[in-house]
Formats: structure tokens, sequence, C-alpha cells
């Protein structure tokens, strides 16, 4: 199943608030992301259906093996795109909304070869 751009971002709120708090339940997804609840429910059941996470019985979330490896991949690339914008002198609000977006377009191509030359350049 390919996701779209807000379903990546809802994997990636996932994962960073698992590895903040250790739990993640729909509401606290809500209130980082700042989107309603019911929002929340929607990408919940569509994340479900595509295997990406489950929810147990306490509604408490939790990524799949597929799901973990998507949010890493997207968490990553934020990271990254951040990090080098930052370093470019971008304010570093702008730098993690431009993060955002830049994570959910690029290729695995560009994106490996980004992080080579960047590599280079810290050598």
């Amino acid at each position: 199943m390919k996701l779209h751009a807000s379903g990546e971002d809802y994997l990636e709120t996932i994962l960073v608030l698992h590895k903040k708090t250790g739990m993640v339940r729909s509401v606290d997804v809500a209130r980082h992301m700042g989107v309603s609840k019911p929002s929340v429910c929607v990408a919940v059941n569509t994340l479900k259906d595509g295997g990406f996470l489950t929810m147990d019985e306490d509604h408490f979330l939790h990524l799949t093996d597929v799901g973990r490896e998507m949010a890493e991949k997207i968490y990553k690339r934020h990271c990254f795109f951040t990090e080098q914008l930052i370093a470019a002198g971008v304010d570093p609000k702008t730098a993690e909304a431009d993060a955002c977006r830049i994570e959910h377009i690029i290729s695995d191509e560009s994106f490996s070869r980004l992080k080579e030359a960047a590599a280079q350049g810290q050598d």
C-alpha cells in the first residue's frame, strides 16, 4: 500500500511519541499534530488496514515492522533535512517545516546521494 504524505506524518508522529513516552494513544497523536481526534481515527483505521500499525485492547497504538520501517525512513529524512537547512542558515522553525515537505517527495536515490555528499563534506 502506497502512503500519502499525511499517512507518513502519522507514522512519524507515532514513532516520535513512542520514543518519548513508550506508549501512544490517538489523543496523543491529535495533540502532537494539532489535528482533531476524528481525523486521527480515520488515519489510524487506514494505517491499520494497510498493515502499518495495530491497536491493542487498551487503545494504545503499535507500529508493525512495516510501519516502523516506514516511520524510521521518514524520520531519518526529516532529521537530515532539518539539520542541513539549519546548517545552511535557515531559521529552525522554517527548516523544520520545509524538511517536513521535502521528506515526502524526494526519491530514495536522491536522498542517498545527498547523504553521501553531506558525509564527504564533513571529512
